[in-house]
């Protein structure tokens, strides 16, 4: 179905209800030798080719002063789906970030592609990476180092060496090895529920090409389905390469930093951890000497004899319950202000039903802790040193790999498995 509108240049124009708007971003600076051929095979050639997506291109111009403004301009008139946005000269990342936030605010953009202008990028392949978004990915990678995919046969050996180990790096140290290619700058990303979630401005390194390996990490951490296109990276139509081995320290830095800063993150975890532990064990001590668990497990003396169900008449599996509930509550707190403070919950509703989420995904711990302790007491006897060796075996083995693994997922989202993917 086809709504008819008018643009602000008096001509009529066509937009489809219900198809995905679609924007490719094309920073530009002093591109005037490859935009207007550029701008004639997307909408031309291209566009033309996709079904189900409304397709836009923002040319995002940092005032080049060869005139490459002004060949986008003179294209506005024939294409009604172009448009520019210009700036001062910032860097790579910083017209990326720009031009992101414009589709997204001004266009109403449902995703958006990175692209570069001087033909490297083939346009030929943004119909497969559309129909790759269409099918349900929310993050598409033109991959140059899977099957079908290739890069310029022309480069010198160093620079084949500088971008397959490059990657290579990227992949073992990010933890990332079942994506095949990090630093490709060519990449389709849904914007809600990922690219909304990411603060463009505090990217590193936003004046380089390293600002892509920070934006790749984030994005895929958000992504429900990352799908991988092959594509063959191609020599620069006119001019020369913008290849500098700056450019690749820079990157090399930014994948240290990431690693960096989620390790820090774990770091951080298992402070809260330890914290948590000295609660839980002070926890269970304090609530063994309460006739509360005493009679907790004298409720369940019918049972004692029944085969794996002896630990629920043990006094000590219920304060390690109990227990284990303090130190809940203060991890929750801990790990929400300090471990995960970017991705903070301070409004009181969400954080009542985060905290309630929390509970529901801690369970598991307290099961562990409650059969581990209850267990231990029933075989060794009910001492403190029985109920405190069993809590750290607990604890070490089971309780921290559940923990953060659960935390990662379902509390503040910064992982996936397969069974969340997309459908």
């Amino acid at each position: 179905m086809e709504n008819v509108g008018i643009d602000g240049r008096g001509s009529f124009l066509r937009y489809s209800i219900g198809m995905d708007k679609v924007v490719v971003i094309m920073p530009t600076y002093n591109e005037k030798e490859n935009i207007g051929r550029m701008i004639d095979s997307l909408f031309d050639e291209e566009f033309p080719k996709i079904t189900g997506a409304e397709m836009h291109l923002l040319v995002v111009d940092d005032n080049s002063p060869d005139g490459t403004g002004e060949v986008v301009r003179e294209k506005m008139k024939k294409f009604k789906n172009l448009h520019i946005l210009t700036g001062e000269k910032q860097g790579l990342g910083m017209a990326y970030a720009r031009g992101m936030r414009y589709a997204m605010d001004k266009m109403g953009a449902d995703a958006v592609m990175e692209m570069d202008a001087d033909f490297q990028h083939d346009p030929k392949y943004v119909k497969d990476m559309v129909a790759a978004y269409l099918s349900g990915a929310d993050y598409v990678i033109g991959s140059r180092y899977i099957k079908g995919g290739s890069i310029p046969s022309g480069w010198e050996w160093h620079r084949k060496a500088v971008s397959y180990f490059g990657n290579l790096f990227a992949r073992i140290v990010l933890f990332l090895p079942q994506l095949h290619d990090m630093t490709t700058g060519f990449r389709l990303t849904r914007v809600k529920g990922v690219l909304e979630k990411i603060e463009l401005s505090k990217l590193m390194e936003l004046a380089r090409f390293a600002h892509k390996v920070d934006l790749f990490y984030q994005t895929v951490k958000l992504s429900k389905k990352t799908v991988e296109v092959p594509i063959h990276f191609a020599e620069r139509a006119k001019e020369t390469s913008k290849f500098s081995f700056k450019e690749v320290f820079t990157t090399y830095k930014v994948v240290l930093l990431i690693r960096l800063r989620e390790s820090i993150r774990f770091l951080k975890f298992g402070t809260v951890g330890f914290i948590g532990f000295v609660v839980n064990a002070v926890g269970i001590e304090v609530f063994r000497r309460l006739a509360l668990t005493e009679g907790l497990a004298a409720a369940f003396l019918s049972v004692s004899g029944v085969w794996g169900l002896g630990v629920m008449a043990e006094p000590s599996s219920w304060a390690a319950a109990l227990g284990a509930e303090l130190s809940i509550i203060s991890n929750f707190t801990l790990n929400n202000i300090w471990t995960f403070r970017e991705k903070r919950i301070t409004e009181p509703g969400k954080l009542v039903g985060k905290f309630l989420t929390f509970n529901l995904t801690s369970l598991g711990a307290i099961v562990i802790q409650f059969a581990v302790i209850g267990a231990a007491v029933g075989i060794f006897g009910d001492t403190t040193l029985v109920r405190q060796g069993a809590l750290v075996a607990a604890i070490a083995f089971l309780i921290i790999p559940y923990n953060y693994t659960m935390y990662n997922l379902f509390i503040w989202k910064t992982w996936k498995l397969p069974w969340q993917k997309r459908k």
